[in-house]
């Protein structure tokens, strides 16, 4: 799919409100995000005007589009910095610094083109690029039962950690994280 992979600007929160109520619309939602489509939806404009705003250009956060040629934008991630000592987005706090990539979201008529993978490719260009901080590894966290994305994530050169975490509100069910390190993949 020939899309343009770019950076959200601050002033596109009705498009990101879009996109994310739909990934939370997804029949796997449930497995792949913390956040339910009930509570999104009742979010006001002003909510999704500040995290937008947050994860716009400039910032320890980032989030990239795939947005096709008639600007409609059919995927999306965000990559969040995580600083040594400090308390991680998810809870736990890092030895490094590092980069958190969270909302990984393709629209189905786009899977299967490439997409997920330039905007990952994005999300780490990104990260690799951070001189304050220098991050030394970025991760990111996928349900057990979701294998199709385990493997988009390694094709991405993520590997399992060998850490994993509850997943909240289901303590019988775990998520591996992943990791691509600096110099590595």
């Amino acid at each position: 799919m020939d899309c343009v992979i770019r950076p959200v600007r601050a002033g596109e929160w009705p498009e990101a409100k879009e996109l994310r109520l739909a990934a939370l619309q997804d029949p796997l939602a449930g497995i792949a995000f913390m956040e339910t489509y009930e509570k999104a939806v009742a979010e006001p404009d002003s909510f999704w005007e500040g995290r937008t705003a947050r994860v716009g250009e400039g910032g320890d956060a980032r989030q990239f589009v795939a947005e096709a040629p008639d600007g409609r934008w059919v995927g999306s991630v965000t990559a969040i910095v995580e600083r040594a000592g400090d308390q991680a987005t998810f809870g736990g706090t890092p030895e490094v610094d590092q980069v958190h990539v969270v909302g990984v979201f393709v629209r189905p008529e786009a899977r299967g083109t490439g997409v997920a993978q330039e905007l990952l490719r994005a999300a780490l260009e990104w990260s690799w690029g951070l001189t304050e901080p220098r991050v030394e590894r970025v991760r990111l966290h996928v349900h057990e039962r979701n294998g199709r994305a385990e493997a988009l994530y390694a094709k991405a050169g993520f590997v399992r950690s060998g850490v994993t975490v509850a997943v909240p509100g289901d303590a019988a069910a775990k998520e591996y994280e992943m990791v691509a390190v600096r110099g590595r993949g």
